[in-house]
Protein backbone atom coordinates (compact mmCIF):
# COMPACT_ATOMS: atom_id res chain seq x y z
CA UNK A 1 0.00 0.00 0.00
CA UNK A 2 2.64 2.11 1.56
CA UNK A 3 4.88 1.33 -1.88
CA UNK A 4 1.75 2.74 -4.32
CA UNK A 5 1.69 5.75 -2.56
CA UNK A 6 5.10 6.48 -2.64
CA UNK A 7 4.86 5.67 -6.72
CA UNK A 8 1.53 8.17 -6.82
CA UNK A 9 3.42 10.80 -5.08
CA UNK A 10 6.91 10.17 -7.24
CA UNK A 11 4.61 10.56 -10.52
CA UNK A 12 3.03 13.67 -9.64
CA UNK A 13 6.42 15.27 -8.41
CA UNK A 14 7.79 14.56 -11.97
CA UNK A 15 4.89 15.87 -13.68
CA UNK A 16 5.10 18.77 -11.96
CA UNK A 17 9.26 18.76 -12.64
CA UNK A 18 8.32 18.25 -16.18
CA UNK A 19 5.72 21.00 -16.49
CA UNK A 20 8.01 23.54 -14.38
CA UNK A 21 10.52 22.61 -17.76
CA UNK A 22 8.60 23.26 -20.08
CA UNK A 23 7.65 26.43 -18.51
CA UNK A 24 11.16 27.68 -18.19
CA UNK A 25 11.76 26.57 -21.46
CA UNK A 26 9.42 28.61 -23.06
CA UNK A 27 10.00 31.64 -20.73
CA UNK A 28 13.51 31.60 -22.29
CA UNK A 29 12.59 31.79 -25.51
CA UNK A 30 9.76 34.38 -25.14
CA UNK A 31 10.65 36.28 -22.03
CA UNK A 32 10.22 36.23 -18.35
CA UNK A 33 6.89 35.94 -17.12
CA UNK A 34 7.69 38.41 -14.74
CA UNK A 35 8.24 40.85 -17.96
CA UNK A 36 6.35 43.84 -16.65
CA UNK A 37 6.62 47.23 -15.48
CA UNK A 38 4.42 49.90 -13.29
CA UNK A 39 4.69 52.94 -14.17
CA UNK A 40 3.86 55.70 -12.07
CA UNK A 41 3.50 59.64 -13.52
CA UNK A 42 1.04 62.52 -13.70
CA UNK A 43 -1.68 62.37 -15.58
CA UNK A 44 -1.57 62.73 -19.49
CA UNK A 45 1.90 62.93 -19.31
CA UNK A 46 2.81 60.61 -22.09
CA UNK A 47 2.44 59.75 -25.70
CA UNK A 48 0.23 56.38 -25.18
CA UNK A 49 1.23 55.12 -28.55
CA UNK A 50 5.03 55.33 -27.18
CA UNK A 51 3.54 53.06 -24.19
CA UNK A 52 2.39 50.49 -27.27
CA UNK A 53 6.20 51.29 -29.24
CA UNK A 54 7.84 50.21 -25.98
CA UNK A 55 5.49 46.94 -25.04
CA UNK A 56 5.89 45.74 -29.53
CA UNK A 57 9.88 46.15 -29.36
CA UNK A 58 10.56 44.74 -25.67
CA UNK A 59 7.94 42.04 -25.42
CA UNK A 60 7.45 44.34 -21.69
CA UNK A 61 3.94 44.79 -20.26
CA UNK A 62 2.90 48.15 -19.25
CA UNK A 63 0.77 49.38 -16.27
CA UNK A 64 0.28 52.88 -16.25
CA UNK A 65 -1.20 54.51 -13.02
CA UNK A 66 -1.50 58.35 -12.52
CA UNK A 67 -1.19 61.19 -9.30
CA UNK A 68 -2.17 64.69 -9.36
CA UNK A 69 0.10 66.16 -7.15
CA UNK A 70 3.90 65.50 -6.29
CA UNK A 71 2.64 65.29 -2.53
CA UNK A 72 0.08 62.27 -3.12
CA UNK A 73 3.03 60.65 -5.51
CA UNK A 74 5.56 60.56 -2.42
CA UNK A 75 3.12 59.66 0.29
CA UNK A 76 1.85 56.67 -1.47
CA UNK A 77 5.68 55.45 -1.97
CA UNK A 78 6.87 56.41 1.62
CA UNK A 79 3.68 54.28 3.30
CA UNK A 80 5.08 51.04 1.23
CA UNK A 81 2.69 48.08 -0.04
CA UNK A 82 3.17 49.00 -3.46
CA UNK A 83 4.73 47.84 -6.89
CA UNK A 84 6.38 50.84 -8.54
CA UNK A 85 9.07 50.78 -10.88
CA UNK A 86 9.22 54.00 -12.32
CA UNK A 87 7.89 57.49 -11.19
CA UNK A 88 7.91 60.81 -12.00
CA UNK A 89 8.60 63.62 -9.31
CA UNK A 90 9.81 67.23 -9.51
CA UNK A 91 13.01 68.72 -8.35
CA UNK A 92 12.51 69.94 -4.87
CA UNK A 93 10.44 65.99 -3.91
CA UNK A 94 13.60 64.26 -5.82
CA UNK A 95 15.54 65.93 -2.94
CA UNK A 96 13.23 64.96 -0.11
CA UNK A 97 12.55 61.17 -1.36
CA UNK A 98 16.45 60.68 -1.36
CA UNK A 99 16.82 61.90 1.77
CA UNK A 100 14.35 59.50 3.05
CA UNK A 101 15.83 56.82 1.56
CA UNK A 102 13.00 56.12 -1.30
CA UNK A 103 15.18 55.89 -4.50
CA UNK A 104 17.53 53.13 -5.94
CA UNK A 105 20.50 54.88 -6.83
CA UNK A 106 21.08 54.74 -10.46
CA UNK A 107 23.58 52.23 -12.01
CA UNK A 108 25.14 54.48 -15.07
CA UNK A 109 26.36 51.28 -16.56
CA UNK A 110 23.00 50.12 -17.56
CA UNK A 111 22.20 53.57 -19.21
CA UNK A 112 22.26 54.86 -22.75
CA UNK A 113 21.92 58.15 -24.05
CA UNK A 114 22.36 60.40 -20.78
CA UNK A 115 24.94 62.19 -22.78
CA UNK A 116 22.03 63.36 -24.82
CA UNK A 117 21.04 65.39 -22.32
CA UNK A 118 21.65 69.35 -22.48
CA UNK A 119 24.20 70.24 -19.56
CA UNK A 120 21.90 72.76 -18.04
CA UNK A 121 19.85 70.45 -17.19
CA UNK A 122 22.48 67.82 -15.15
CA UNK A 123 23.96 68.13 -12.17
CA UNK A 124 20.89 70.13 -10.23
CA UNK A 125 20.51 70.96 -7.18
CA UNK A 126 17.82 68.36 -5.93
CA UNK A 127 20.19 65.83 -7.67
CA UNK A 128 23.92 67.03 -7.85
CA UNK A 129 25.45 63.91 -10.03
CA UNK A 130 22.26 62.52 -11.15
CA UNK A 131 22.72 59.91 -8.78
CA UNK A 132 18.72 59.19 -8.59
CA UNK A 133 17.06 61.23 -11.31
CA UNK A 134 16.93 61.47 -15.12
CA UNK A 135 15.44 64.47 -16.72
CA UNK A 136 12.21 64.26 -18.57
CA UNK A 137 10.60 67.13 -19.14
CA UNK A 138 10.93 70.95 -18.02
CA UNK A 139 8.79 73.94 -18.05
CA UNK A 140 8.22 77.17 -16.54
CA UNK A 141 5.08 78.42 -14.38
CA UNK A 142 4.16 81.67 -16.20
CA UNK A 143 0.71 83.91 -17.60
CA UNK A 144 -1.37 82.84 -20.28
CA UNK A 145 -4.11 84.80 -21.52
CA UNK A 146 -6.64 85.65 -24.23
CA UNK A 147 -5.77 88.09 -26.86
CA UNK A 148 -9.55 89.05 -27.47
CA UNK A 149 -10.53 89.49 -23.90
CA UNK A 150 -7.68 92.04 -22.81
CA UNK A 151 -6.64 95.70 -23.73
CA UNK A 152 -3.14 95.55 -22.31
CA UNK A 153 -1.30 92.32 -22.36
CA UNK A 154 0.65 90.89 -18.68
CA UNK A 155 4.14 91.07 -19.00
CA UNK A 156 4.88 91.19 -15.53
CA UNK A 157 3.25 89.83 -12.18
CA UNK A 158 2.89 92.64 -11.08
CA UNK A 159 0.40 93.82 -14.18
CA UNK A 160 -2.48 90.67 -12.58
CA UNK A 161 -3.27 93.46 -9.76
CA UNK A 162 -4.50 95.68 -12.80
CA UNK A 163 -8.34 96.43 -12.23
CA UNK A 164 -8.84 96.07 -15.80
CA UNK A 165 -8.61 92.35 -15.21
CA UNK A 166 -11.18 92.17 -12.44
CA UNK A 167 -12.85 89.01 -11.91
CA UNK A 168 -11.23 87.58 -14.62
CA UNK A 169 -7.79 85.89 -13.52
CA UNK A 170 -7.63 82.02 -13.04
CA UNK A 171 -5.21 80.37 -10.44
CA UNK A 172 -3.06 77.06 -10.42
CA UNK A 173 -4.02 75.48 -7.04
CA UNK A 174 -0.97 75.29 -5.53
CA UNK A 175 0.74 77.00 -2.81
CA UNK A 176 4.27 76.97 -4.15
CA UNK A 177 2.77 78.32 -7.53
CA UNK A 178 0.73 80.55 -6.20
CA UNK A 179 2.96 82.17 -3.02
CA UNK A 180 5.93 81.94 -5.38
CA UNK A 181 4.20 84.10 -8.22
CA UNK A 182 3.46 86.91 -5.60
CA UNK A 183 6.91 86.38 -3.40
CA UNK A 184 8.41 87.08 -7.12
CA UNK A 185 6.30 90.74 -7.89
CA UNK A 186 7.96 91.93 -4.81
CA UNK A 187 11.55 91.07 -5.62
CA UNK A 188 11.93 88.39 -3.25
CA UNK A 189 12.87 84.54 -3.82
CA UNK A 190 10.20 82.04 -4.25
CA UNK A 191 12.39 80.25 -1.70
CA UNK A 192 12.25 82.48 1.10
CA UNK A 193 12.36 81.61 4.40
CA UNK A 194 12.16 85.31 6.02
CA UNK A 195 8.60 85.67 7.73
CA UNK A 196 8.58 89.13 6.66
CA UNK A 197 8.89 88.27 3.30
CA UNK A 198 6.06 85.94 3.07
CA UNK A 199 3.40 88.10 5.41
CA UNK A 200 4.09 90.60 2.84
CA UNK A 201 3.63 88.31 -0.86
CA UNK A 202 0.38 86.68 1.78
CA UNK A 203 -0.76 90.74 2.30
CA UNK A 204 -0.31 91.21 -1.44
CA UNK A 205 -1.93 87.94 -2.49
CA UNK A 206 -5.35 88.97 -0.33
CA UNK A 207 -5.16 92.08 -2.38
CA UNK A 208 -5.60 90.29 -5.85
CA UNK A 209 -9.06 88.83 -4.64
CA UNK A 210 -11.25 91.27 -6.77
CA UNK A 211 -8.77 89.68 -9.94
CA UNK A 212 -9.84 85.84 -9.00
CA UNK A 213 -12.18 84.39 -10.81
CA UNK A 214 -11.20 80.61 -9.90
CA UNK A 215 -8.54 78.66 -8.34
CA UNK A 216 -8.67 75.63 -10.21
CA UNK A 217 -6.67 72.35 -11.22
CA UNK A 218 -6.73 70.48 -15.38
CA UNK A 219 -10.28 72.37 -15.91
CA UNK A 220 -8.23 75.78 -16.33
CA UNK A 221 -7.74 74.55 -19.89
CA UNK A 222 -11.37 74.09 -20.88
CA UNK A 223 -12.24 77.48 -19.31
CA UNK A 224 -9.29 79.20 -21.18
CA UNK A 225 -9.68 77.53 -24.80
CA UNK A 226 -13.29 78.18 -24.77
CA UNK A 227 -12.79 82.04 -23.47
CA UNK A 228 -14.57 81.79 -20.04
CA UNK A 229 -11.15 83.75 -18.47
CA UNK A 230 -9.08 86.34 -19.78
CA UNK A 231 -5.78 84.67 -18.16
CA UNK A 232 -4.85 81.84 -16.30
CA UNK A 233 -1.47 81.36 -13.73
CA UNK A 234 -0.31 78.47 -15.05
CA UNK A 235 2.46 75.53 -15.94
CA UNK A 236 3.77 76.12 -19.62
CA UNK A 237 3.13 72.63 -20.68
CA UNK A 238 -0.79 73.62 -19.82
CA UNK A 239 -0.16 76.55 -21.88
CA UNK A 240 0.84 74.75 -24.49
CA UNK A 241 -2.63 72.64 -24.91
CA UNK A 242 -4.92 75.62 -24.52
CA UNK A 243 -2.66 77.79 -27.19
CA UNK A 244 -2.95 74.60 -29.73
CA UNK A 245 -6.54 74.67 -29.50
CA UNK A 246 -7.42 78.51 -29.31
CA UNK A 247 -5.16 80.84 -31.90
CA UNK A 248 -6.25 83.70 -29.00
CA UNK A 249 -4.09 82.63 -26.50
CA UNK A 250 -0.78 83.74 -25.68
CA UNK A 251 2.11 82.27 -23.00
CA UNK A 252 4.54 84.60 -21.28
CA UNK A 253 6.95 83.85 -18.60
CA UNK A 254 7.58 87.40 -16.35
CA UNK A 255 11.42 88.14 -17.19
CA UNK A 256 12.04 88.76 -13.46
CA UNK A 257 11.66 85.83 -12.19
CA UNK A 258 9.34 82.75 -11.60
CA UNK A 259 9.38 79.07 -10.96
CA UNK A 260 11.88 76.99 -13.70
CA UNK A 261 10.93 73.16 -12.69
CA UNK A 262 12.27 69.55 -13.59
CA UNK A 263 10.49 66.51 -13.78
CA UNK A 264 12.46 63.32 -13.70
CA UNK A 265 12.32 59.53 -14.18
CA UNK A 266 13.63 57.30 -11.31
CA UNK A 267 13.42 54.04 -9.71
CA UNK A 268 11.73 54.04 -5.98
CA UNK A 269 12.58 51.13 -3.87
CA UNK A 270 9.20 49.61 -4.61
CA UNK A 271 10.73 48.44 -7.56
CA UNK A 272 9.67 44.79 -8.68
CA UNK A 273 10.98 45.11 -11.97
CA UNK A 274 14.42 46.71 -12.33
CA UNK A 275 15.79 45.35 -15.42
CA UNK A 276 12.87 46.68 -17.14
CA UNK A 277 12.50 49.70 -15.72
CA UNK A 278 16.29 50.62 -17.37
CA UNK A 279 15.07 49.32 -20.12
CA UNK A 280 12.22 52.14 -19.92
CA UNK A 281 14.55 54.85 -19.20
CA UNK A 282 16.53 53.66 -22.30
CA UNK A 283 13.56 53.98 -24.86
CA UNK A 284 12.79 57.60 -23.77
CA UNK A 285 16.13 58.22 -23.71
CA UNK A 286 16.33 57.27 -27.44
CA UNK A 287 15.94 61.07 -29.39
CA UNK A 288 13.18 60.13 -31.89
CA UNK A 289 11.04 58.50 -28.38
CA UNK A 290 11.61 62.23 -26.59
CA UNK A 291 10.92 64.13 -29.60
CA UNK A 292 7.32 62.60 -30.18
CA UNK A 293 6.70 62.67 -26.31
CA UNK A 294 7.64 66.33 -26.35
CA UNK A 295 5.54 67.39 -29.52
CA UNK A 296 2.49 65.46 -28.07
CA UNK A 297 2.58 66.35 -24.14
CA UNK A 298 3.51 70.12 -25.02
CA UNK A 299 6.53 70.37 -22.67
CA UNK A 300 10.29 71.18 -23.39
CA UNK A 301 12.27 68.33 -23.45
CA UNK A 302 16.04 68.23 -22.28
CA UNK A 303 17.19 65.74 -24.91
CA UNK A 304 18.93 68.20 -27.16
CA UNK A 305 19.35 65.47 -29.84
CA UNK A 306 15.44 64.77 -29.26
CA UNK A 307 15.15 68.75 -29.61
CA UNK A 308 16.53 68.98 -32.96
CA UNK A 309 13.93 66.54 -34.45
CA UNK A 310 11.46 69.27 -33.22
CA UNK A 311 9.78 71.98 -35.60
CA UNK A 312 11.34 75.03 -35.65
CA UNK A 313 8.12 76.22 -34.48
CA UNK A 314 8.38 74.75 -31.33
CA UNK A 315 11.88 75.09 -30.73
CA UNK A 316 12.32 79.15 -31.24
CA UNK A 317 9.00 79.75 -29.35
CA UNK A 318 10.48 81.88 -26.55
CA UNK A 319 7.53 81.54 -24.33
CA UNK A 320 8.28 77.47 -23.83
CA UNK A 321 11.97 77.75 -24.79
CA UNK A 322 12.87 80.93 -23.14
CA UNK A 323 15.90 82.94 -23.53
CA UNK A 324 18.81 82.37 -21.47
CA UNK A 325 18.71 85.96 -19.91
CA UNK A 326 15.18 84.89 -18.26
CA UNK A 327 16.33 81.49 -17.62
CA UNK A 328 19.00 83.13 -15.24
CA UNK A 329 15.95 84.66 -13.37
CA UNK A 330 14.21 81.40 -13.02
CA UNK A 331 14.32 79.98 -10.12
CA UNK A 332 14.15 75.55 -9.17
CA UNK A 333 11.96 74.89 -5.73
CA UNK A 334 14.09 73.53 -2.99
CA UNK A 335 12.88 71.32 -0.77
CA UNK A 336 11.55 73.69 2.01
CA UNK A 337 11.45 71.14 4.97
CA UNK A 338 8.77 69.81 6.79
CA UNK A 339 8.13 73.45 8.51
CA UNK A 340 8.77 75.99 6.17
CA UNK A 341 6.25 73.72 3.66
CA UNK A 342 3.83 73.83 6.81
CA UNK A 343 4.25 77.90 6.81
CA UNK A 344 4.05 78.20 2.93
CA UNK A 345 0.89 75.86 2.63
CA UNK A 346 -1.28 77.39 6.04
CA UNK A 347 -0.40 80.99 4.36
CA UNK A 348 -1.88 79.63 1.42
CA UNK A 349 -4.64 77.93 2.93
CA UNK A 350 -5.68 81.20 4.82
CA UNK A 351 -5.22 82.93 1.32
CA UNK A 352 -7.82 80.68 0.49
CA UNK A 353 -10.34 81.33 3.82
CA UNK A 354 -10.14 85.14 2.72
CA UNK A 355 -11.62 84.85 -0.53
CA UNK A 356 -14.85 82.92 0.99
Amino acid sequence: MMRKLYQFLSGILAIIFFLWGISAYMQSRTGSASDKLVIYNWGDYIDPDLLTKFTKETGIKVQYETFDSNEAMYTKIKQGGTTYDIAVPSDYTIDKMVKEDLLVKLDKSKIHGFDQIGSSFKGLSFDPNNDYSIPYFWGTVGIVYNTKLVKKAPQHWNDLWSPEYRNQIMMVDGAREVIGFSLNSLGYSLNTKNMTELRLAETKLNSLTPNIKAIVGDEMKGYMIQGDAAIGVTFSGEASEMLDKNEDLRYVVPSEGSNLWFDNLVIPKTVKHEKEAYAFINFMLKPENAAQNAEYIGYATPNEAAKTLLPKSITNDKAFYPSESTIKNLEVYNNLGKKWLGIYNDIYLQDKMYRK
